[in-house]
């Protein structure tokens, strides 16, 4: 049976992170290890922890000086032992379910290396998000993200992943834990992505991500912040893709990664048009690709109306 580990970081969050703790103590299918990464806070959160499970052996607490959430995350994937690594902000919550479900999916598949979930927005903000309607086996996804910078994941509190695979995402050049102070869940998405991890959708309505004051990022950002963050976040994959040999020329093989998709949605379906269409040689072949792989998809849709 698969063993979970969760990791839980937290930055000047005393208002929250007992919530999380307690969420993940009560998990139906409980986890082998709790480990709260306290990112040096100011406002009285490691003297609290200590207080509240530091005779608690199911959880184990790392306090320290603050280095941002890259780090926090490292720090974190150190102590793990697990079989699967489940990541939690301290200001988000989980149903009790959360984790059996993703054990019922892990213990089958063990050709599934990356699993994220759909999220209720509570808080200041109120719905659901998800990559979709209805669960999905994504397949392999490193072509997509390599080419088109496709972002196949969530945020933190609904990302999970063998722990082989999460260490290899956090093997990042020391000097990147100052550009990942925040945002540090682009390196486990986009590094399993390129890395080449088997990734899942797994719609579970457990997962809550809380919205407030200090997280609100999507409605403060400027014309200069979307550009730092996708500049940022090309760099990241190109430190991936170096790391394996990959660039371009691997867009020879988009149609073959589609093919891993065992029932793709008309969106990525057209994702990976574009990327036949990006190949060098004629622009007749090219188009003959594209509609290779939009064909079957279309004949579907067109059998079963109402998928996006």
């Amino acid at each position: 049976m698969t063993s979970f580990a969760v990791v839980i970081t937290s930055y000047n969050y005393r208002e929250f992170v007992g919530l999380a703790i307690d969420d993940a103590l009560a998990q139906t299918r409980a986890p082998m290890q709790i480990i709260v990464v306290d990112d040096g806070s100011t406002d009285g959160t490691p003297a609290h922890l200590r207080e509240r499970y530091g005779a608690d052996p199911r959880v184990t607490l790392l306090c320290g000086d603050n280095g941002g959430q890259l780090s926090a995350f490292q720090r974190g994937m150190a102590h793990a032992r697990a079989d699967v690594v489940c990541f939690l902000d301290a200001d988000d919550r989980w149903e009790p379910d959360y984790l059996a479900q993703l054990g019922e999916l892990y213990d089958a598949r063990r050709d599934i290396d990356f699993v994220f979930s759909d999220m209720q927005l509570f808080g200041d903000e109120q719905r659901w998000m998800g990559w979709g309607e209805r669960s999905q086996d994504l397949g392999f996804t490193v072509i997509s993200t390599y080419m088109l910078m496709h972002w196949y994941g969530a945020p933190t509190s609904a990302l999970s992943m063998r722990a082989s695979w999460a260490r290899r995402t956090l093997e990042l050049p020391a000097h990147l834990i100052g550009t990942w102070r925040l945002s540090a869940d682009n390196c486990l998405v986009f590094g399993a992505s390129v890395l080449g991890a088997h990734k899942y959708y797994l719609r579970t309505g457990a997962v809550r991500y809380r919205i407030h004051g200090n997280n609100g990022w999507w409605g403060r950002q400027t014309p200069a912040s979307r550009y730092l963050n996708r500049f940022h976040s090309r760099c990241l994959i190109e430190i991936y893709a170096r790391s394996i040999g990959l660039d371009e020329r691997c867009v020879e093989s988009a149609k073959f990664e589609f093919r891993t998709k065992p029932d793709p949605t008309w969106k990525e379906a057209k994702r990976y048009a574009k990327l036949a269409r990006l190949r060098r040689g004629s622009w007749l072949a090219n188009q003959e690709r594209a509609l290779a792989i939009l064909w079957p998809v279309l004949w579907r849709r067109r059998r079963a109306p109402g998928e996006s």
